[in-house]
């Protein structure tokens, strides 16, 4: 992958501009784009380390510049929308968006979690102490690999979704509070993010239960956190 690469996807220019002017600032190439449809070709084409979208195009919708670039890609991905609504921020992010930040915006703030996106999400797997597979009931984590398996059917997983499963995994029995895995995955434990938490649960729980798997082994403990349920058989 390119070295600080963003591809900005906007169809207003200003917009555009000013990420670009700001990115630049910042020591990152930048390509650019108004059009939903080439936002996947330059994507594909490009290998960008980052890609900033909006979720309007005059062409094809957000998410699904979001669906495609995840079907071949787990660069992150971070829109940058005027939504406002639960429901398309938690369509972004049910879709592969990692995160969600509402125009108008600062631009120490998204400056702040494109950081976190570099320390946490690119290529980086999870430290593994004891063991390179992981085994609960019908899952399987291949931490070498960076491959999760129910019944031996692979799992697609966005990044953020791959380290949560694996924090939760690494402490197995254990509760982890919403705020030490927000910290951990996001860098911070804002109200967003606890919503954003929330929504990727969901989706690594739909994705084990699609793929087969009869075992609720993520359980939540209202007000506090998550743990992963150890299975015996």
């Amino acid at each position: 992958m390119d070295s600080k690469l963003a591809l900005v996807a906007d169809g207003d220019e200003r917009m555009r501009n000013l990420l670009q002017i700001t990115l630049k600032a910042h020591d990152y190439k930048c390509i650019t784009t108004n059009s939903g449809e080439s936002a996947t070709i330059l994507a594909r084409s490009n290998t960008p380390s980052i890609v900033l979208t909006e979720l309007s195009f005059a062409d094809i919708d957000g998410t699904e510049v979001i669906r495609t670039i995840r079907s071949f890609s787990n660069v992150p991905i971070i829109v940058i929308s005027d939504r406002k609504d639960d429901h398309d921020k938690v369509m972004a992010l049910d879709t592969g968006a990692d995160d969600y930040l509402i125009k108008p915006f600062s631009v120490e703030e998204l400056l702040a979690r494109m950081r976190v996106m570099e320390r946490r999400v690119v290529h980086k797997q999870p430290q593994v102490m004891h063991a390179s597979v992981f085994e609960n009931g019908d899952l399987t984590i291949d931490y070498g690999a960076g491959c999760v398996y129910v019944r031996c059917k692979e799992l697609h997983f966005t990044p953020i979704e791959y380290r949560l499963i694996c924090m939760l995994s690494q402490h197995v029995g254990k509760v982890l509070t919403a705020t030490d895995i927000t910290r951990e995955i996001w860098g911070n434990s804002f109200d967003h993010t606890m919503m954003t938490l929330r929504t990727f649960v969901a989706s690594v729980r739909k994705k084990i239960r699609q793929a087969g798997s009869e075992e609720a082994c993520i359980c939540t403990h209202t007000g506090v956190g998550y743990r992963m349920v150890r299975i015996t058989k």
